[in-house]
């Protein structure tokens, strides 16, 4: 059975939608039979913890969050897990997770289109006809969120349209039901979402591979010389966690105006693994990377034995049945665990009215964009209105 909340105008949603607001696009996530993937608990639009938890932290703004364990899959807190948002560039991890199995050769050269030198959002800063390893691609797309390297990496596997088709087939792999794909760059796109619980899949299976732990971690890359005309620069990662954080390793930040701020980050603490991922976050009171560490924090001082209310699933598992069949009672969210209780989800739009809404937002909001070359490691973007 899939849930879904009651719909609202489409007029209203636009206005909500020009006015900077995500438009959330659709309801919980539930495979056959109906259960809701990971366990009955994740299906709350509310804030859901262990009942003997101690506080979360108060100024987590994100509509959606997950707080999971990447080793054992358990499912620590949770707000709103399966509630679908626009991704903005977290989708990366997707793309990433997608091409990195088929682009194996990372010394092949792939020529910069004026496509991908032209294509809307954050750029690292390509040139058309200038030639470029997958390598750098890959340090482009992760580290500096460069739409032109998703663009060119898209082209390199057989073009755009096939690339978002191995993403979406990869979603469906892992049972990321929430997840819809239609840019390879994570660009706002018609009916394009994704879930805070999909983003922690996600980035469990992305992390289980070497490259894309290795890229992910990296703090400065190099784009090298092309032409006369266009020398080397040096890129730097946008994660702020990975600079500020002990034991970060990962993963992507993101924004856009219809997603806000998106956030995937990961860290490791006395030898245990957690991963926090955010959808339709602030940067006020504190900036989100900031409010994923303490979140993290939180996560790291529950004891191991701690009940989780749900599961992260692995590909090969029946449908939802690996976080049903953990949840106990004694997981029932207390007030005392949930801070300042349950956010109130926002308005779900049927998922008929996406595409035009979607469409509105594009054509309303579609600004010019500049080239941006990063020369020192030392320096972070601020966030842009037309996304990163």
């Amino acid at each position: 059975m899939l849930v879904r909340r009651p719909g609202h105008l489409l007029a209203a949603a636009v206005a909500a939608g020009l006015m900077g607001f995500a438009v959330p696009v659709g309801g919980v996530a539930a495979a056959p039979p109906g259960t809701p993937v990971g366990g009955p608990l994740l299906a709350s639009p509310g804030t859901v913890a262990p009942a003997r938890a101690h506080r979360l932290p108060g100024d987590l703004t994100a509509r959606g969050w997950v707080l999971a364990d990447l080793d054992t899959g358990a499912v620590l807190a949770a707000r709103d897990a399966h509630g679908r948002y626009p991704p903005a560039s977290t989708l990366k991890t997707l793309t990433a997770l997608a091409l990195l199995p088929r682009l194996t050769d990372r010394r092949r050269l792939v020529v910069c289109s004026n496509a991908d030198a032209s294509i809307e959002g954050s750029r690292v800063g390509l040139v058309p006809g200038g030639r470029y390893t997958v390598d750098v691609l890959f340090q482009a797309l992760l580290l500096m969120s460069g739409n032109d390297a998703a663009n060119a990496l898209a082209r390199a596997a057989g073009g755009p349209p096939r690339t978002v088709a191995l993403m979406n087939a990869e979603a469906r792999r892992l049972q990321a039901y929430d997840t819809h794909a239609v840019t390879p760059s994570g660009l706002d796109g018609p009916g394009q979402a994704t879930s805070a619980y999909d983003l922690a899949l996600i980035a469990r299976a992305a992390l289980r591979r070497a490259d894309f732990r290795r890229y992910v971690a990296r703090r400065t890359g190099v784009v090298p010389r092309v032409s006369v005309r266009y020398g080397p620069f040096q890129i730097a990662n946008q994660n702020r966690l990975l600079y500020n954080y002990p034991g970060a390793f990962g993963v992507k930040s993101g924004f856009t105006d219809a997603a806000r701020h998106t956030f995937v980050g990961a860290a490791a603490r006395h030898g245990r693994r957690l991963v926090v991922t955010f959808l339709h976050g602030e940067r006020r009171p504190v900036d989100v990377w900031r409010q994923a560490a303490a979140l993290l924090d939180w996560g790291f001082a529950l004891p191991r034995s701690t009940e989780p209310v749900g599961r992260l699933v692995d590909p090969g598992d029946p449908a939802g049945a690996a976080g049903a069949a953990s949840i106990t009672p004694a997981t029932t969210p207390s007030p005392a665990a949930a801070g300042g209780g349950a956010r109130q989800r926002a308005p779900m739009l049927p998922v008929a009215g996406v595409v035009g809404v979607t469409a509105a937002l594009a054509g309303a909001g579609t600004l010019a964009v500049r080239r941006r070359r990063r020369r020192t490691a030392s320096r972070f973007r601020q966030p842009q209105r037309w996304g990163y």
